[in-house]
């Protein structure tokens, strides 16, 4: 089982801050491609993704117990 936490504008659109799936075995772009068919709205090319507090790139693989945040962009001034 994985948890999968959404930040910002991201988490308003899932309409909670994490989900619990099981994800073990999938890419990072596997778990995006399932999330967007869940969640037409969630703008996930553009955002960033970390397993484990690290950031990752769509090849990574999850393992069992990851924890996969999604970060979309942040600008400021």
């Amino acid at each position: 089982m994985n948890k999968l936490l959404f930040f910002a504008g991201l988490k308003d659109i899932v309409n909670a801050d994490q989900l619990e799936l099981d994800m073990v075995g999938k890419t990072v772009k596997e778990v995006k491609a399932e999330l967007a068919q869940q969640y037409s709205d969630l703008p996930l090319e553009s955002v960033m993704t970390a397993i484990n507090e690290e950031f990752a790139f769509d090849d990574d693989l999850i393992e069992e117990n990851d924890v996969i945040a999604f970060i979309p962009p942040v600008s400021g001034g």
